[in-house]
């Protein structure tokens, strides 16, 4: 009996020493004010969003530049691929051998032609004498006939002289018509010859910049050739060709700005959207978008870009973006107010450098998780501690 209360005793100390610490330590648990999470209080922002849109470059209008004459070879060349040419700039030269041969015998058929009108006209001076002396003649006839002195006959004859000489004046007036259209017929195939000799210089029809060059010295330059001699970028304009989906057409509107950084750029190219197709391709279900770049010698057509189009701007309270949680009813953050947390459920608006725009549910006084996850429930008592806020965010 001795042995077995001693045994009893042991226990209870035992069990004693074990309960009591255990005790102890559950009364800081109690008290204890949950776990820490790093808050935030919505910022007033200026928010914009922006639209991703993908192409490439190309000349905002391509000039092709042809031979205005053919048959001529091509003996110099002026441009070459990536100058920059002025209006009426010469770009190449054909020969003008056969044309100035034809020149020099034109120049000989005008001066028949003019010899040919001086003649006429001496002729005509020569025929209006006669036809006068004629006239006169019959005058005096007339008279005399009346008192007899000369016969009908004489009289007959010289009317027929002066019908002769008027006949003779018409003819040598249709000879110098005739001699005058000749002279005009060589001034107009002279004309043609310095035309087709002005076309032997090939010019550039606008200001721009050459983009191709077809053109090969010693080639025989035929006007019905396929490629152009030249192809050039007028004013040297460059566009950014860009799809978009069919959905966010509607929000594009022209003069939007946009940021464009083509394929090994660094940096963006400040743009503006200028022209938006009026159709959509019924296959792909995009629509085409161009858009203005500033004058850069580092743009090439046909390099690829892509664009952010800036389809809204506006102020208002913004979080991280890792703050917005989603559910089968929406989107909704994590609130603690004294300790507590709770749901509120919120409107997305504008997304902009991880941060989004909560168009309505929280206000600015309020402390919102910045990044809530699954360990986190409405109700959880927590202890707040507000993340520093950057000069970024307080903008």
């Amino acid at each position: 009996m001795r042995r077995l209360a001693s045994c009893l005793g042991l226990g209870l100390a035992l069990t004693l020493a074990v309960t009591g610490p255990a005790r102890a330590d559950a009364q800081p648990a109690q008290g204890s004010k949950g776990l820490t999470v790093t808050v935030t209080r919505p910022q007033t922002r200026l928010m914009t969003e922006t639209l991703l849109a993908t192409g490439s470059l190309k000349a905002r209008e391509e000039i092709q530049i042809g031979p205005e004459v053919e048959g001529y070879r091509l003996i110099e060349l002026l441009a070459d691929v990536g100058d920059r040419v002025e209006k009426g700039q010469v770009l190449a030269r054909l020969s003008r051998d056969m044309l100035q041969v034809q020149l020099a015998q034109n120049t000989a058929n005008g001066a028949r032609a003019e010899a040919a009108i001086a003649q006429q006209r001496a002729t005509l001076d020569q025929m209006l004498a006669q036809e006068t002396e004629a006239t006169s003649a019959v005058d005096r006839a007339r008279q005399l006939r009346k008192t007899g002195v000369i016969s009908q006959e004489a009289l007959d004859e010289r009317e027929r002289a002066v019908k002769v000489a008027a006949a003779q004046v018409a003819a040598t007036r249709q000879a110098l018509l005739a001699a005058e259209a000749d002279a005009k017929l060589v001034k107009a195939q002279r004309d043609e010859i310095e035309l087709r000799m002005q076309r032997t210089e090939v010019r550039s029809p606008e200001a721009g910049v050459i983009l191709t060059r077809d053109a090969r010295v010693g080639s025989i330059v035929l006007s019905t050739r396929s490629d152009p001699l030249f192809r050039i970028a007028k004013n040297g304009a460059i566009d950014l060709e860009a799809e978009v989906p069919e959905a966010s057409m509607p929000r594009i509107a022209v003069g939007q700005r946009v940021e464009v950084t083509p394929a090994g750029f660094t940096k963006p190219v400040q743009g503006e959207v200028r022209l938006i197709s009026a159709q959509l391709d019924k296959s792909t279900r995009l629509g085409n978008v161009e858009i203005a770049l500033p004058e850069n010698a580092q743009l090439r057509p046909g390099t690829y870009a892509r664009g952010l189009i800036e389809i809204g701007r506006r102020e208002g309270l913004v979080v991280p973006q890792s703050a917005v949680l989603f559910d089968a009813k929406g989107a909704y953050v994590l609130v603690v107010t004294d300790g507590i947390v709770a749901e509120r459920r919120v409107e997305p608006g504008l997304k902009d450098d991880g941060r989004v725009e909560l168009v309505h549910g929280v206000s600015a006084s309020d402390q919102v998780v910045v990044r809530a996850g699954g360990f986190l429930r409405e109700g959880d008592h927590v202890t707040p501690v507000e993340a520093l806020q950057t000069a970024k965010d307080a903008r």
